[in-house]
């Protein structure tokens, strides 16, 4: 074959090469992750990974009613809530297409670190576990940490944590109940719905969780009653202000070392205040499905 011929061929591929070099390395364990500058967005498409199924975080329904956005992995299906009304606002500020895929709790993370997911926005706090796992923008939401429990409880007039000693209860935080004196802790739910239904159920007396998953459950139950003991001396205690806000601060979780992802969210977050993401988490509990 002629080498004249052959050589500009050789030269080509050896730019394209060097070219996909340039847009990504190996990690020490032969994944490849984002160099500094890129987002992982450069298709234009922040890729979004969440429940579907955590009112009123996120939730599925069967029509785009409200602004909802169609779940790609879910033919059919729309995702809406508050995580869709954020994930939306990013996107438009950073002239962003939005795609929505549905996720198991436990595949966010690795979904986020294996680059199949741009992004989780998924009602996350921001633990120091999860910090160690991937990067984290926001927070997007400061959620308390209350009780709910049921109007014929014998907890439903509580006024602290000591009226509720020796009650069965579950929760997924894990400094709060067992400050409860003598409390009867069983292992916690998969997901919020079945964590709501043990108690709806008579499984437990109450449960702890956050205030948006406690508004949204009593608002489509009103046998349900909302303990919110924060700002008294009968509130969950934390051993550290850096530890209260793992359980309160709820982020969006990015691959780690993305800074440039995390820096664009940020820049989106950052134009709202507490009060605009209580009046937009009344919004999603206002639109929430009835079941």
């Amino acid at each position: 074959m002629n080498m004249k011929r052959i050589l500009p061929l050789l030269l080509s591929l050896a730019m394209a090469l060097a070219l996909c070099a340039c847009g990504s390395q190996s990690s020490s364990d032969g994944a490849q992750t984002s160099v500094s500058g890129s987002t992982g967005v450069e298709d234009g498409v922040l890729t979004v990974g969440m429940e579907c199924a955590y009112a009123p975080y996120n939730w599925t329904q069967m029509d785009d009613s409200n602004g909802a956005v169609p779940i790609s992995n879910v033919p059919g299906s729309y995702a809406n809530g508050y995580d869709v009304m954020i994930a939306k606002k990013i996107c438009e500020a950073n002239g962003w297409k939005l795609e929505i895929v549905s996720s198991a709790w436990e595949s966010l993370t690795p979904a986020v670190q294996a680059g199949s997911m741009d992004a989780n926005i998924a009602g996350q706090s921001m633990t120091a576990d999860r910090l160690n796992e991937v990067d984290m923008a926001g927070p997007y939401y400061y959620a308390n940490t209350v009780c709910l429990t049921t109007k014929d409880s014998p907890y439903a007039n509580a006024k602290s944590i000591a009226d509720l000693a020796g009650g069965t209860c579950t929760n997924w935080y894990d400094s709060c109940l067992p400050q409860i004196t003598g409390a009867n802790i069983i292992a916690p739910a998969d997901s919020a719905p079945a964590m709501i239904m043990q108690l709806q159920t008579g499984t437990v007396d109450f449960v702890c969780t956050d205030m948006p998953t406690a508004k949204a459950a009593a608002a489509r139950d009103d046998n349900l009653v909302i303990l919110d003991f924060s700002g008294t001396d009968g509130d969950f205690q934390y051993p550290s202000e850096e530890k209260r806000a793992e359980e309160v601060n709820i982020g969006i979780a990015v691959r780690k070392g993305n800074t440039t992802l995390k820096d664009a969210i940020n820049s989106v977050l950052e134009t709202m205040t507490p009060d605009d993401f209580n009046a937009l988490m009344d919004q999603a509990i206002a639109i929430q499905p009835e079941v």
